[in-house]
């Protein structure tokens, strides 16, 4: 295990503020993060933990490189909470993209989070954050039109990507009935958009042809980047324990979505799409599992109103409002002038 501490970085002397701990810090949501908490006075230090280095070195920032999917990593983790003083733990360390290597994604996200949660434990930090997604409710046709905070998480069969982080859930709700007098938070997240997401759907965005199931129109909703980063600083700024779905206000059919971005619908009979993504996953020539085309078929909205009342949560993006964002920037990404 390789255990690193960006050379820049001085050694804690006497806390001024907050100290908070990223994992999975350099991905889309830490990223962004970052840098709201190196404008805050309120927050001392950030200790940032992934496995990529920090693109460019910030005076508030330690960087700790370290992969959760190795033996021991609760040990280091235990090791960087009580140096650093970590008062507050973000746990980004989730996948954006389905991985073929089941066996790894496991290790990161279900086993990863235990790891996280025992060394929680150790230092008794004051305040953990986990993001989920709203893709645990499962797409299922029984599903209500809007799934409150309540409602069981069925997950979906044969999809890992879903399940994986269900299972990293059960365990964080479990770990908050033990720990009481620890503040304990989910964000679940309905789809991102923004520039600097990547998943299967901006993926699949990204295409002139897009196959959907035949006969099927499901509504679809969407969350912004920025509105992602703001409700995660609102819940790190305050307490809010508990779990909570963050998503855009508005719907929008995926015949609409398809049209506002100039994509081209290719309906194939669902288990005849099913069999050939089955195929094309087996074969690695695809980010989609089989099981995931039922998020193309069923409701799997979720209702964001305790978001609302209890962390007084506003998107400033509706749901139509970040496609057309997201559409913008692949716009400008086509002449070269956004990266």
């Amino acid at each position: 295990m390789v255990l690193q501490k960006n050379e820049s970085s001085s050694e804690p002397s006497v806390k001024k503020g907050k100290v908070v701990a990223i994992t999975g810090a350099f991905g889309f949501i830490g990223s962004n993060l970052i840098k709201y908490l190196d404008a805050d006075d309120n927050y001392e230090r950030i200790i940032a933990i992934d496995i990529k280095k920090p693109s460019s070195p910030m005076e508030k920032l330690s960087y700790y490189k370290l992969d959760l999917t190795q033996p021991a990593a609760d040990l280091e983790l235990i090791k960087i909470f009580q140096g650093e003083k970590v008062d507050i733990v973000v746990h980004l360390a989730f996948l954006g993209i389905p991985s073929h290597n089941y066996q790894w994604a496991h290790e990161l996200e279900a086993i990863g989070t235990l790891k996280v949660l025992t060394a929680c434990a150790a230092v008794k930090v004051k305040k953990l954050i986990m993001w989920s997604l709203t893709m645990v409710y499962g797409a299922h046709p029984s599903n209500p039109n809007f799934l409150k905070e309540d409602y069981p998480k069925r997950g979906e069969l044969g999809v890992q990507f879903v399940n994986d982080k269900l299972e990293a859930e059960q365990e964080v709700l479990s770990f908050a009935q033990k720990n009481t007098g620890m503040v304990v938070t989910i964000l679940r997240t309905c789809t991102i958009l923004g520039p600097t997401v990547n998943n299967i759907v901006t993926k699949l965005l990204s295409r002139r042809l897009i196959h959907v199931p035949m006969g099927y129109d499901p509504l679809m909703q969407f969350i912004h980047e920025v509105d992602v980063t703001d409700a995660f600083k609102l819940v790190i700024d305050h307490d809010f324990p508990g779990d909570f779905n963050i998503v855009g206000d508005g719907v929008l059919p995926m015949s609409t979505i398809l049209k506002l971005a100039g994509k081209i619908p290719v309906p194939i009979p669902f288990f005849i799409d099913k069999a050939v993504h089955g195929a094309l996953w087996s074969a690695q020539f695809t980010n989609i599992p089989p099981g995931f085309l039922n998020y193309f078929r069923y409701i799997w909205l979720a209702d964001g109103e305790k978001a609302k009342k209890v962390m007084n949560f506003i998107p400033k993006y509706s749901t139509k409002e970040s496609l057309l964002n997201f559409l913008g920037t692949l716009r400008l990404r086509k002449v070269k002038i956004f990266d």
